[in-house]
């Protein structure tokens, strides 16, 4: 029966091969436009995730604050500071912590040669290259061998070597911070930088060295990562801890500010998905307009037809065999039409590459541009909807058909 619809299909679609024709377009023009907006929806989502993959994904950041509210015998307004000793309570407390780092940063001044530039300079533990996802480009950096012998050593940024050395090699060259010669030993890869954010124009030294020109006794921050998925009870916990130790509030958030990543990854996810779902329902409307036009074309092929399913029924057709024939002509022309779009949205991503999104506001952000990888889930659900339309776009003319009085048929003219 299966290998009979097929047939009745195929020779109904030749007889009226332009009609049939200008429908497949229609169907592959709106089933292109519902792979390319999905594509398009994912490659928002991606974007985002790898705009904050550049600074670490489960990554918090510590940073002391002042209490606004009474807790115990304190007043509001006590300034919290940090120490080194609540790098170890974190890490007694809080087993999900992975990797942890103090951080001591200060504006200073860079020498090399005649260039001379303000630029901050970063204290921290040599596990900071995986906390902060840190890349380099050349040379290597500091390990807990330079930590341990304070090392005068320096890693710096991008555009730090760009400024100081221009062209010129910087490994193995020695800067001056606030007159106190380092040796550069590496530098890092480019990070996204928008604007005037100094992301590039940083210089990293062992976390002991920096007291050759920094107090380092009280901490600016307190970097950290962690292996759970939690991020909302590491971020209590936290809170808890800290609160615990330094008799504050664990409700005051003015007391201790904690930057949270994951957080804000979350809420740009949001976004992706309420964009994507947005897409999808534009790709549907306008696939609708296809199967609007299948519909009628259709309903015109019913009535052209109109004594030839009289002659059917009067040989013994009955109603299921006559809506079967015409929801499978339905549903081939929505098969090749879906065929013929879905090969095209294929050429159009391959063709269209990146599409600028990140790069256009920021430096080295190429990973946040925009690109349309028609992945299987969106390929999956674009067959589902291309599906239920020419479901709906041919139940209507099928069951119109099988309806027909067959004395009335064969009368007609």
């Amino acid at each position: 029966m299966i290998r009979d619809l097929l047939e009745e299909s195929y020779n109904a679609m030749r007889h009226n091969r332009r009609r049939t024709a200008l429908t497949m377009l229609g169907m592959a023009w709106g089933i292109a436009t519902v792979v390319m907006l999905l594509a398009y929806g994912d490659g928002f989502g991606r974007a985002i995730t790898n705009i904050f993959a550049q600074f670490g994904t489960k990554l918090m950041i510590v940073v002391p604050g002042r209490s606004s509210m009474q807790a115990g015998g304190q007043k509001a307004g006590v300034p919290l500071r940090l120490t080194l000793d609540d790098i170890d309570l974190l890490t007694t407390n809080i087993p999900q912590i992975t990797h942890i780092t103090p951080s001591c940063s200060k504006q200073a001044t860079l020498q090399y040669d005649t260039r001379s530039y303000t630029m901050s300079v970063n204290g921290e533990y040599p596990n900071t290259l995986g906390i902060r996802a840190l890349a380099l480009a050349q040379g290597r950096f500091y390990n807990p061998e330079d930590e341990i012998q304070r090392a005068r050593v320096a890693v710096i940024g991008s555009e730090t070597k760009e400024k100081l050395f221009s062209g010129l090699n910087a490994i193995g060259e020695h800067i001056r911070i606030d007159g106190i010669s380092y040796e550069v030993i590496g530098v890092l890869a480019g990070k996204m930088q928008a604007g005037d954010d100094d992301v590039n124009r940083v210089v990293y030294v062992p976390f002991t060295s920096v007291s050759d020109f920094k107090d380092t006794h009280y901490l600016d921050a307190i970097f950290f990562n962690y292996e759970t998925n939690d991020y909302e009870r590491i971020e209590q916990s936290v809170r808890y801890v800290m609160a615990s130790q330094h008799k504050f509030n664990p409700a005051d958030r003015r007391a201790l500010l904690i930057f949270n990543l994951m957080q804000q990854i979350h809420q740009f996810e949001v976004i992706a998905l309420g964009l994507k779902i947005l897409l999808a329902i534009i790709g549907t409307l306008t696939l609708g307009i296809g199967g609007v036009g299948l519909m009628n074309i259709m309903l015109v092929s019913v009535t052209q037809r109109t004594r030839e399913i009289g002659v059917e029924k009067a040989l013994g057709a009955r109603r299921r065999h006559i809506f079967f024939q015409f929801l499978a002509e339905a549903l081939a022309i929505t098969f090749l039409g879906g065929v013929f779009g879905i090969i095209l949205a294929y050429v159009v991503s391959f063709s269209a590459g990146r599409l600028t999104l990140y790069s256009a506001m920021a430096k080295n952000a190429e990973a946040g541009d925009i690109r349309l990888v028609i992945n299987p889930v969106t390929l999956v659900v674009s067959i589902l909807i291309l599906t239920v339309v020419g479901l709906i776009s041919g139940l209507v003319p099928a069951i119109r058909a099988s309806r027909l009085d067959p004395i009335e048929a064969l009368r007609y003219e």
